[in-house]
């Protein structure tokens, strides 16, 4: 859920999202479309910091809703689809993210989950009173304690504690409600929880990254890996190893899914959706073309100099939008043959091809390395077929390059909902419709019971 879009500058396409002022509306709309799709949750990330920077890299960062101010918001306004909500284990207190997501998962009947984000980065630090930022092996131990705290206090209650006795007063059984008591090395908390046992006993926890750190911390503690592989190839290794590294944990692999985000671009044929890829092309604001007057701040990485030294030929004298000669192509890096390649999936664009390749789409590769997927419904279908049949993913999240403005319609994600989940339907690789009420549900993961009451219910 990036109400400015993915794509660096898809918010300069016309009739785009432009103004966060207006993200309710557009937040309504885009759960509205994603729920009648049947998509499994929305996808809150977070970033405790801004800079002037993002608005030419990552311009949904620069001013966003608050993850559970989100989730909460939506709650209210969908029925069945899930909300995944951010919370730094770094900067947030583990009983007051227990006690919230608590009760959004009441009030939303059990469709939260929370994607732990474990933090290490200065900016952010520095708004939170920090001067340094922890090592990894100290802010992925604390994120496990975390983890343990916040699964420890949604248990404070059983499910049959209020027995709401009129007759003789009592409302609870007290001996079903227990505190926590816990102290690591990192957090401590005495519980018990004042919110009743979510609907879910757990909601799902989520954790992003691939650094070994992160996949150890899944592995031990998730229920889903955000991953980004590079490759089909290390995805499919990435892939095996994490479900090995659950089962070594004492967990069931089936029972943790492994997502990767994806940026579909897609229209009705093929040849539309390279226009439409082209378009963003067009939209990305490069140095070389800034008026001497007036330049915009942008990244140092979009300049013809920093694509010479990647291509690994001198570029002095070309036009970004001029074709790139198969002479000069035959004399390119490693890197240069990779973009040149990247080019040709993206847009159909073949040095000396009917659709040439040239510069400026050499350049833009390489400045905007999101996961883009460009083709026709049945293009996009294919290729979440393949990697879910070779077992290189569990899912996809959407990553939306644009966002249509408050009251329009036809944005990127209305075309995926509209055109590729039909055909994932259709090769019966995606639900027509919610069978289950919960989020847990949704992923196919089983209802957790209350770990109090299985110590209590041990052999002597």
């Amino acid at each position: 859920m990036r109400t400015l879009g993915a794509w660096p500058s898809g918010w300069r396409r016309d009739g785009a999202h432009r103004d966060p002022r207006e993200d309710p509306a557009v937040l309504r709309r885009l759960a509205e479309t994603a729920e009648a799709a049947g998509l499994d949750f929305l996808f809150f990330g977070d970033w405790l910091a801004t800079a002037p920077e993002f608005e030419h890299t990552d311009p949904y960062l620069l001013a966003r809703v608050e993850p559970f101010a989100a989730i909460s918001y939506l709650a209210a306004l969908t029925e069945r689809i899930g909300l995944v909500a951010t919370v730094s284990s770094a900067h947030s207190e583990p009983y007051t993210t227990a006690r919230s997501s608590a009760s959004i998962d009441l009030l939303s009947g059990g469709r939260v989950a929370l994607c732990v984000a474990t933090g290490a980065e200065a900016r952010s630090a520095s708004n939170f009173g920090w001067d340094t930022v922890h090592s990894d092996a100290d802010r992925f131990a604390a994120a496990g304690e975390f983890i343990e705290i916040l699964r420890g206090l949604w248990d404070s209650w059983e499910d049959d504690a209020f027995v709401s006795d009129a007759s003789t007063g009592r409302l609870i059984d007290q001996a079903k409600l227990h505190p926590l008591n816990f102290v690591g090395a990192y957090r401590a908390s005495t519980g018990p929880l004042n919110a009743v046992r979510p609907p879910q006993g757990h909601p799902p926890i989520a954790v992003v990254g691939g650094s070994l750190g992160a996949r150890h911390l899944a592995a031990r503690d998730a229920d889903l890996l955000f991953a980004s592989p590079r490759t089909f190839d290390e995805a499919v290794e990435q892939y095996v190893v994490a479900k090995q590294q659950v089962a070594r944990e004492g967990r069931r692999a089936q029972e943790f899914r492994i997502v990767m985000p994806i940026m579909p671009v897609v229209a009705q044929t093929r040849e539309e959706a390279w226009d439409a890829y082209d378009e963003l092309v067009d939209l990305v604001p490069l140095p070389d073309e800034q008026p001497a007057h007036e330049p915009l701040a942008l990244p140092a990485n979009r300049s013809v100099r920093t694509l010479s030294s990647v291509l690994g030929v001198p570029l002095a004298g070309v036009s970004l939008d001029d074709a790139v000669p198969v002479r000069i192509a035959a004399r390119f890096s490693s890197l240069g043959t990779q973009l040149v390649e990247v080019v040709r999936s993206r847009s159909g664009r073949t040095v000396g091809g009917p659709r040439p390749t040239t510069y400026r789409q050499l350049l833009v590769a390489h400045a905007v390395t999101a996961p883009v997927l460009v083709g026709s419904a049945a293009d996009i279908a294919d290729h979440f077929e393949t990697w879910f049949r070779a077992r290189a993913v569990d899912g996809f999240t959407i990553l939306s390059a644009f966002s249509a403005a408050a009251g329009g319609t036809g944005d990127s994600f209305d075309a995926f909902a509209t055109l590729v989940v039909p055909e994932l339907q259709r090769r019966g690789l995606f639900r027509t419709d919610y069978e289950g009420a919960t989020l847990r549900e949704h992923l196919g993961l089983p209802a957790v019971p209350n770990t109090r009451l299985r110590v209590q219910l041990q052999p002597l």
